[in-house]
């Protein structure tokens, strides 16, 4: 019996570490009492983790529009004004020289550019197809880091109810022996043969080992409670409990094996990020193998320039940069041609892709056999459940019976000590074989992308 709560302890104490450290202050000191379902639906509502996650779809998206932008014109507007000598006359004869410097006028000048993309043999197409998959790729890291979070809170809320199972158990226990403590004195008192003064040390001695086990399941029972409030973003003096009462095995039985790894394929969100991974890099792949090819687009540009203190020239061979209006469209084509710069982005892209492509192979390898092992975790737990009830009940019996006999005088008080520490041993296995199986069912549910809630 004290390894089940040495056990116990220490799985809590990481339980306890394990949890998040952000608090939401909640309002009031009205006790919360929220049930299995409740606690996910919180946790999930202020899990940090999924601000995170949420954070990188944004992200993504803003990528995503920004390639659909280049679908659109882009105009770039250049504004100049300053300083310029004066010119007289015309582009026949002038009085002024080039470099004068004793007349001095103003000038202000606007330039406006438009670029309309015509055709980029898929740099903006495949980029756009890039972060479209890229979001679908945030969304299922999203939706695995919400089942992650679900996974801990069934794991803590469990968790506590095994440490109250044992409590309660540790408590019985106690009663049964002080109980038999208090026969024990009234038949030494009456003389009784069958007792010794050293029938009631030993039960001293047991009892006080027993104390410590409720000391220590007092603790755990604290530690999984703390645990729990701190993953729905409570305070720490939060009053919290659950609505479930006892830890019992529940009517939930385990299917196929083959349906586990079949449901898997379709809602395992590890498998939607490669899938959708795989397509994104692909595309990127193809945005960067279109670098080597030319962009066609249609452009416009609008001139305008004045300077009060310098004359028009209207001799369209002699264009004046600081007084003239002027504009016009045309198709133009820009090709930019490396040696060597776009082939190592394609290799680099290419890369990437033969990455993932390996990460697929160890996840069709490795995710079966997690569901495989969770599988088998159900089937053990199961069936141990199912062969420690039937031990404690008999140890339960042995128990009750050697405390009788010991009543009547006829049998030995190492009977009880026996019988009681093989009931509390079997009794605290049973609860455990539940909670085994409780665990085991989430973790199967989480490894095949079943919901949270």
């Amino acid at each position: 019996m004290k390894s089940y709560y040495g056990t116990l302890a220490v799985f809590l104490l990481m339980v306890l570490c394990c949890a998040g450290s952000g608090f939401a202050a909640e309002p009031g000191r009205e006790k919360l009492v929220l049930d299995l379902k409740e606690c996910i639906g919180r946790a999930i509502a202020v899990a940090p983790e999924l601000g995170e996650a949420q954070a990188d779809v944004e992200l993504t998206a803003s990528k995503l529009e920004e390639a659909k932008s280049h679908r659109y014109p882009q105009i770039e507007i250049l504004g100049l004004t300053g300083p310029i000598p004066q010119a007289r006359g015309d582009q026949v004869s002038s009085p002024d020289k080039i470099n004068q410097t004793d007349r001095w006028t103003w000038f202000e000048r606007g330039d406006a550019t438009l670029i309309q993309p015509l055709y980029t043999f898929g740099k903006i197409s495949e980029s756009m197809k890039a972060a479209g998959h890229g979001i679908e790729v945030d969304l299922a890291k999203k939706e695995q880091r919400r089942n992650e979070v679900a996974l801990k809170v069934k794991e803590y809320y469990y968790g506590l109810l095994l440490a109250r199972e044992l409590k309660e158990l540790v408590l019985e226990v106690q009663e049964d022996l002080a109980e038999a403590r208090e026969k024990a004195v009234k038949l030494l008192d009456e003389g009784s043969p069958n007792v010794e003064e050293l029938d009631i040390y030993k039960l001293d001695a047991f009892a006080g080992e027993v104390g410590k086990y409720l000391e220590e399941a007092r603790k755990g029972e604290a530690l999984a409670l703390t645990a729990l409030r701190s993953r729905l973003g409570l305070p720490p003096d939060a009053e919290l409990d659950i609505a479930t009462e006892r830890l019992l095995p529940g009517e939930e039985k385990v299917g196929e094996l083959s349906a586990y790894l079949e449901t898997a394929q379709s809602r395992r969100p590890e498998y939607r990020q490669i899938r959708e991974g795989l397509r994104a890099r692909g595309a990127l792949v193809e945005a960067a193998r279109a670098a080597w090819y030319p962009d066609f687009f249609v452009a416009g540009y609008l001139s305008g320039a004045n300077a009060e203190k310098r004359d028009k020239v209207v001799n369209p061979w002699v264009p004046d940069d600081y007084n003239h209006l002027w504009g016009g469209v045309a198709l133009g084509l820009k090709w930019r041609i490396d040696f060597g710069i776009t082939g190592a982005k394609v290799a680099g892209e290419r890369a990437q892709y033969n990455r993932l492509l390996s990460t697929k192979e160890y996840a069709e390898a490795n995710i079966p056999l997690q569901i495989r092992k969770y599988y088998l975790d159900c089937r053990e737990a199961e069936k141990s459940a199912e062969k420690t009830r039937d031990g404690y009940s008999s140890a339960k019996k042995w128990a009750v019976a050697a405390i009788a006999n010991f009543d009547f005088g006829i049998g030995p008080a190492k009977e009880i000590f026996d019988a009681l520490q093989q009931y509390a041993k079997m009794r605290a296995a049973y609860f455990q074989s539940i909670y085994n199986f409780k665990v085991a069912q989430a973790n199967l549910a989480y490894a095949t992308g079943g919901e949270p809630l």
